[in-house]
């Protein structure tokens, strides 16, 4: 089913996308924000730009969004995947705590701020280009992924990344070395076990994008943990 979003509010628009009895492609779409927010068992192809909180609560479905989207993509998104074959905004996943997000471009600011996991549901969040300041921040669960693979020569992520986490892995494709991290974290190479366990993701972002798997497997990775269960005595306490 095609819905044509031009003259559309979100409102109006999901209302659409609940009616449908089939897989939806949106066209038209320029800033809706709350696109399938909550739903379950539909696919959602979106040509244009959604606006803030795609696919907040989701729920299970999945989304394709085939240029760039705004911020608060995932917001407290419960199951479902969400792809994006652009860039993305700022906190991205926020207090994600199941299904996947993949992002063949960069993202700003708070990716993956309070992600959290329980149990076998476990969120990943991968990101193929770079990622903002605060990457990671009070991180809670999940794996948070950023690969670099982006032409602009900067450093793979800004700063600040992992305030104050304490669950969770966040892996870079990259040594870490420029980085700085804050002293609540332990930064090293990643063995082949820690790989074995992204691998399968890898492998499906890849085969999303049409990236090479060996290609990007290929380089060294960092994975990065919390050293602690309590990261804010060591923030905030001075002894």
């Amino acid at each position: 089913m095609i819905i044509d979003a031009k003259n559309l509010d979100y409102q109006a628009l999901n209302q659409k996308i609940r009616q449908a009895d089939a897989n939806v492609v949106i066209t038209g779409c320029c800033g809706q924000r709350f696109i399938a927010a909550g739903m379950k068992n539909r696919h959602i192809t979106i040509d244009g730009i959604p606006g803030n909180a795609l696919g907040a609560y989701l729920d299970g479905a999945t989304i394709e969004v085939r240029s760039n989207a705004q911020d608060a993509v995932g917001d407290t998104m419960n199951d479902g995947k969400i792809v994006i074959h652009g860039n993305i905004g700022d906190a991205a996943g926020y207090a994600m705590r199941g299904g996947k997000i993949y992002i063949k471009g960069d993202a700003g600011y708070r990716a993956g701020i309070h992600m959290k996991e329980y149990q076998d549901k476990i969120p990943v969040m991968i990101i193929g280009g770079s990622a903002g300041s605060f990457l990671g921040e009070y991180q809670a669960g999940g794996i948070i992924v950023v690969l670099g693979l982006c032409e602009k020569k900067r450093r793979i992520v800004a700063n600040f990344p992992c305030t104050g986490m304490h669950g969770g892995k966040l892996y870079l494709r990259d040594s870490a070395a420029e980085i700085v991290f804050p002293r609540n974290v332990c930064v090293q190479t990643a063995t082949s076990a820690d790989m074995k366990f992204i691998q399968d993701e890898i492998i499906e972002f890849c085969s999303v994008f049409g990236y090479n798997v060996s290609s990007v497997l290929n380089a060294r990775f960092s994975v990065i943990t919390p050293d602690s269960k309590n990261p804010y005595k060591q923030m905030y306490v001075a002894n």
